[in-house]
């Protein structure tokens, strides 16, 4: 399978949170930005579906720092009617916001700043007209110029990100540290998706991305 050669863009933001799954009510972030929160942000920046990209590494330029803070968030989603419903008139089931609120702890991070290294490879979607050179050109312009086809965000919609091309960003952080079981993807499937885990770790401020995560798949509630 042919692959970009490896693509990278600076993102910055005052809040981040990459919650972690093993904990289901209070959102307590990550120590760093996963690869699939990174994967969100250049796909904010160019998603087509003739490419598919893959994280290969993300350095951290800024002191890893948590805040912490409260939040009003919503228990349930609002339902919009069946079809059947509405072709018939029936009655629709109102859902208001403020009756359907509490306070939750947030662990966010602070004042973060990433360098993302990715390439992409060509998928099954692809015309007749697609090539590597296009979408690395095309990024690249992008990246360059700010644009994007949906604002990316830090884990949650409201932590917005800014991007800017790489060129003058700093040296990563001297840190080094265990970051423990990392989520790497969702893998999915003809009804669900799965979850799937690697061991993390911090060496000298770069967390290295493996192409396959050797743990075994972790499915919510055990493991496979």
């Amino acid at each position: 399978m042919q692959r970009s050669p490896t693509l990278a863009v600076r993102v910055q933001g005052p809040l981040a949170c990459f919650t972690r799954p093993e904990l289901k009510v209070e959102r307590v972030s990550y120590p760093v930005i996963t690869p699939s929160a990174a994967r969100g942000v250049l796909e904010a920046v160019l998603w087509k579906p003739a490419i598919s990209w893959r994280i290969r590494r993300i350095r951290v330029l800024a002191p890893i720092r948590f805040t912490a803070f409260r939040r009003n968030e919503v228990n349930s989603r609002a339902v919009p009617p069946s079809v059947a419903v509405v072709r018939k008139g029936g009655a629709v089931k109102h859902y208001f916001a403020e009756e359907d609120r509490s306070q939750r702890n947030t662990v966010a991070l602070r004042d973060v700043d990433y360098v993302i290294e990715a390439d992409f490879s060509m998928t099954p979607k692809a015309g007749p007209e697609d090539n590597l050179n296009k979408f690395v050109e095309m990024f690249n312009r992008r990246v360059e110029k700010g644009q994007c086809f949906h604002h990316p965000y830090l884990g949650c919609r409201e932590f917005a990100a800014r991007f800017e091309p790489p060129a003058e960003a700093p040296p990563p952080v001297a840190e080094t540290r265990d970051l423990g079981l990392m989520l790497w993807d969702l893998e999915y499937g003809e009804k669900k998706k799965v979850p799937r885990f690697f061991a993390a770790r911090l060496l000298d401020g770069v967390l290295e991305v493996p192409e396959d995560p050797l743990s075994a798949l972790v499915e919510e509630g055990g493991t496979a």
